[in-house]
């Protein structure tokens, strides 16, 4: 059964999971659709560029990113252990369901490592002038890949509007059990670049 997670709530993957291994990070959005202008509008006006959100996961030894290939992301989809692997850019969010995943084998992830952040951002999206107040049902789920079942969900729900990236959540060892925190905090970090700065 999963659980429904509220923003800051805390809880653990594998004290009641034995086994647990491969998780699967699904991340989903969608963009706020906005009332057509009509015939005339459409005339004069070009259609605005889609949002296309990148997922990416920020590997850290002791809270800190070392390396850049501990930065898992559309231009680095697998992990140097390979043990985090994102399963490819999605560049407009449209469909149903997860629109980015992220799996990783808890079981092999090297013990120098003690959490997995993920976080999305905007491609461009200052350039574009895109914020996260123009998407709407975001949400941030684990997945047990041995089942597809899922295990918890965090919908993120605040008024983002003028944010333009956002730690989603994170996945952390705490006394020999992986847990996952729902973070959920907005930042007006222009790209993934300045983002990692916070972890440097």
């Amino acid at each position: 059964m999963s659980i429904s997670l509220q923003k800051g709530q805390k809880v653990s993957l594998s004290k009641d999971n034995a086994g647990l291994a491969h998780v699967i990070v699904g991340l989903g959005w969608d963009e706020v659709q906005k009332p057509s202008g009509g015939f005339l509008k459409s005339m004069f006006t070009s259609e605005p560029q889609a949002i296309d959100c990148d997922a990416s996961a920020i590997l850290l030894k002791g809270g800190k990113l070392i390396h850049k290939d501990d930065l898992v992301y559309f231009g680095n989809l697998r992990h140097p252990s390979g043990t985090v692997i994102h399963q490819g850019d999605n560049l407009t969010g449209a469909g149903d369901g997860d629109d980015e995943q992220i799996v990783i084998d808890l079981s092999k992830v090297p013990q120098d490592y003690d959490r997995i952040v993920i976080v999305v951002t905007i491609y461009q999206a200052v350039k574009r002038r895109q914020n996260f107040g123009m998407i709407e049902n975001a949400f941030i789920r684990i997945v047990d890949a041995r089942n597809n079942n899922e295990m918890c969900k965090y919908n993120l729900t605040d008024n983002y509007s003028g944010m333009t990236a956002m730690i989603f959540g994170e996945v952390y060892r705490h006394n020999g059990e992986w847990k996952f925190n729902a973070i959920g905090q907005g930042t007006n970090d222009p790209g993934l670049n300045e983002l990692i700065r916070r972890y440097i």
